[in-house]
């Protein structure tokens, strides 16, 4: 509803005024944008008579006279646009706008029947505080202090072999086999069930995910959604595809792609997942507002998303290699000429041939490299785990799973300033030293059993 052309207009406002009155006349009139109030008089600062009028017209523009409750509503609106007026009275001393809409006021709720006294309308109806909608009932203009904040939102998300990036943006390489909690607090959990890639190495990578939405007041009860290999299903495991009215979508799961790529939004808690199946296994992107991220006590202490891969899971530090071993560097040492993939103790052919570029030998440090920038242009440390993935397994498949873990971070995480992370503070590492470290992370891998 705007103002500024030919005055104040709301819907059926001709079906009300049989013939129009000349206060409610005047009232239209009045009802004119700032540029026409401004030609006929100079209001002083303090005089809020046009705020008032523009609240009205904002709680009006939406009403109906033909449908039924128009008249409440309309009356509820008056009302408020009367103690508008009001409450600007005494600054509104000798304003003929302030004066012409108070008669004009008057003369509506004379024509509509409406009481003096009884219930008014907020001031923002547009932004109704929906219960089950966390945006809405802890950010919008009715939340504490009537700012509309904007909402803090944390990221984590797990892929490949596998790799975490946590709530503050910190990428780890990890084993974490078994079952491992990304996420518990007290609204929701996320366990990932990681298992090994390449026989006989601390390779892993997920093959299972549980995600428990946990009950919370009218909104949703409890809700289960679990993805193994092959099965990444578009319902929770009671099949059901919502939990809670469905009419309010508080939480319901959408399917991208059949069997590949899975969304489940929980509106009532502001949570955002996509899970994915890339090959033999799955990935997870999550985006969850702060506030909830930090709902937990004591006993929920390890979530991999909030803290991190133990010390002693951990491949790297900090996106940095740790000092290999002697005994891994005399290994390395031996290794090195050629950067053979087919002669490291983690890779097995079976896993070279799938894929793998020159056929059964695998993939060598450039040719993986080569193969994951058609992909993933920026050397960021998105590519560098595609390239140590396939150094380790030789599975083309982590190529894709790389790709689209940058693609949900961008989908999800709220800074764009932080979605690239490089290993090193400036513009990366030259191809000589990432083909070292490379190397040296795979090996030091293979040591860790």
């Amino acid at each position: 509803m705007g103002m500024g052309k030919a005055g104040f207009y709301y819907p059926g406002a001709d079906r009300l005024l049989h013939p129009p009155p000349l206060l409610s006349l005047l009232v239209l009139i009045t009802f004119s944008s700032r540029v026409q109030i401004g030609v006929c008089q100079v209001q002083t600062p303090q005089c809020r008579i046009q705020k008032c009028t523009t609240d009205f017209v904002s709680l009006t523009s939406h009403l109906n006279p033909s449908l039924d409750g128009f008249d409440t509503e309309f009356c509820k609106a008056l009302r408020a646009y009367s103690a508008c007026t009001q409450r600007t009275a005494k600054s509104c001393r000798g304003n003929l706008v302030f004066h012409s809409a108070v008669l004009g006021i008057s003369d509506l709720m004379t024509q509509r029947n409406c009481s003096k006294d009884g219930p008014t309308s907020s001031t923002h109806p547009e932004a109704t505080v929906e219960p089950c909608n966390y945006h809405s009932r802890h950010h919008g203009p009715h939340a504490a202090g009537g700012e509309r904040a904007r909402p803090a939102y944390l990221f984590c998300g797990l892929f490949g072999d596998p790799h975490l990036r946590t709530f503050k943006d910190h990428f780890q390489t990890c084993k974490v086999e078994g079952a491992w909690p990304l996420i518990d607090n007290n609204y929701l959990s996320v366990q990932v069930t990681n298992v090994p890639v390449v026989p006989g190495s601390s390779a892993t990578a997920t093959n299972k995910i549980t995600i428990i939405f946990k009950p919370y007041q009218e909104c949703t009860e409890q809700k289960v959604y679990q993805a193994v290999t092959d099965d990444l299903p578009a319902a929770f495991v009671d099949g059901t595809v919502s939990g809670g009215d469905s009419e309010a979508r508080s939480l319901w799961v959408a399917e991208k792609a059949a069997g590949r790529h899975v969304e489940i939004h929980a509106g009532y808690i502001g949570v955002t997942v996509i899970v994915r199946q890339q090959g033999r296994y799955l990935t997870l992107a999550v985006r969850v507002p702060e506030e909830l991220a930090a709902a937990y006590d004591e006993t929920q202490d390890l979530q991999l998303c909030v803290n991190g891969c133990p010390t002693a899971e951990r491949i790297d530090q900090d996106g940095l290699l740790l000092p290999p071993p002697p005994p891994v560097l005399g290994l390395q040492q031996q290794q090195q000429p050629g950067f053979q993939h087919q002669q490291h103790p983690r890779a097995s052919p079976s896993h070279a041939a799938r894929g793998g570029i020159g056929g059964v030998g695998g993939f060598t440090p450039q040719s993986a490299m080569a193969k994951c920038q058609e992909q993933l242009e920026v050397k960021d440390i998105y590519f560098h785990s595609c390239v140590f993935d396939l150094l380790t397994t030789g599975d083309v498949n982590f190529t894709s799973a790389a790709y689209n873990a940058l693609k949900d971070m961008e989908t999800l995480h709220p800074k764009r300033e932080r979605w690239h992370i490089f290993p090193r503070a400036n513009s990366g590492p030259s191809p000589a030293p990432l083909l070292h470290h490379l190397l040296l992370l795979i090996l030091i891998t293979a040591m860790l059993l």
